[in-house]
């Protein structure tokens, strides 16, 4: 599977609030996104920058996935 290269991280954040996610706080360019899962409560953070370099949008894309039981082909289809 491709990883989709012109990602912001505007459409990742309107994607993640789709799955659960809710904004906490944002501090400069980086916004902090929280979900409770099972027990615990995820937690991630993504810079706000247009377009996201390919290495950290791989690295949330395989983050949220693991937390939320998800297919990573399916997560990039989004996209």
């Amino acid at each position: 599977m491709k990883v989709p290269r012109d990602v912001n991280a505007s459409e990742l954040i309107k994607l993640l609030i789709k799955c659960g996610y809710s904004v906490i706080r944002q501090t400069g360019s980086h916004i902090r996104l929280s979900k409770t899962v099972e027990e615990y409560e995820h937690s991630i953070t993504i810079p706000n920058h247009k377009p996201l370099k390919i290495g950290i949008f791989q690295a949330i894309a395989k983050d949220v996935c693991t937390v939320n039981n998800m297919d990573l082909a399916e997560f990039y289809l989004q996209f």
